[in-house]
Formats: C-alpha cells, structure tokens, sequence
C-alpha cells in the first residue's frame, strides 16, 4: 500500500512539474518526486540508493535548481515563467507511451519470471543492509576507477573555475 501511495505520489508530482509554467513550482515538484522515489528506493531494500538519491539530487541539484531559480534575474518583478510548446504532440507522445506501458504490464505472466521463483520469503536474508557490501566494494575491487573518476571531476571543477574567471587577470 505504502508502494503505491509513493508511486501515485510520485506520478502526481512530476505530472505537475512537467505541466505548470511557474518554474518556481516545477522545482518544488521536483523536490516532491525526488523524495518519492527515494521512499520507493527505502522499500526495496537499496538504502544506500536511497541515501544518495537524497544526498546528490535533494540536497545538491534540485538546491543548485532553487538558488538558480530565486537569484536569477526577474523581468519587471514577475515569477519566471515557461513557455510550454508542443503541448498537443507531447500529449500524444505521453498517451502512447503510457498505453505501451499499460498493454506490457497487464500481458506480463509475473508467475513465470525467474527471480519471482527463486525469491524466497526471507528478502535480505543474513545481510541488514547494502552499505557494507557496496563500501568494501569500493575501497576493495573498484578503487583505481573511484579515484581516477575523483581525478577527472576535480580536473573539470578547476577547468571550469577557469572559464568563469576574468581573462584579463592571470592565475
């Protein structure tokens, strides 16, 4: 029950995100749909996907989104506005999609999928959590990528402090 109410939840909001021209209450629709489907991620057992979902989306995107939106400049004292175009051809991509998916879900046979037989009642079974598992991960067999990726961001962070600096003042 918990599932659909997120699943609804999630739906609702990012409907009304894609649909309201107030990019103001887009952004917060966001917010509202990037909780959700971190809830939906606690539910399934993958806390740690969870935990980053809040932590790079919540706490660092849609933050990055809100603080671009508010300082941004206003034209006259009025909220920024969209402009929606294509209302009529995404409407009709969006229904043909959704009756896709409708048509594949109701003729998927879920009693003859694999993992839905090998599933045992016992989810987790011995392991609380997927934190551990996926940190001796990193620090084990993926940390040469883990660091070269490091690397690469924070080559890109200086690169574009760079570009955003004056060019008449050397560094």
């Amino acid at each position: 029950m918990l599932f659909y109410l997120f699943a609804a939840l999630a739906t609702i909001s990012g409907a009304y995100m894609v649909l309201t021209r107030n990019l103001l209450y887009a952004a917060f629709a966001l917010l509202l749909t990037l909780l959700s489907i971190a809830g939906i991620f606690v539910m399934l057992f993958a806390d740690f996907v969870a935990v980053v979902q809040l932590m790079v989306y919540v706490g660092g995107v849609l933050v990055l989104i809100l603080f671009g939106i508010m300082l941004s400049t206003r034209v006259k004292d009025k909220s920024v506005m969209s402009q929606n175009v294509n209302k009529s051809w995404g409407s009709m991509v969006a229904g043909v999609v959704l009756v896709g998916l409708c048509y594949t879900i109701l003729q998927t046979d879920y009693a003859t999928l694999p993992w839905i037989e090998a599933a045992s009642t016992d989810v987790l079974g011995e392991q609380k959590s997927t934190v551990q598992a996926i940190g001796v991960k990193l620090m084990t067999d993926v940390v040469l990528p883990f660091e070269i990726a490091s690397l690469l961001l924070l080559i890109a962070l200086m690169g574009s402090a760079y570009i955003a600096t004056d060019k008449q003042t050397k560094l």
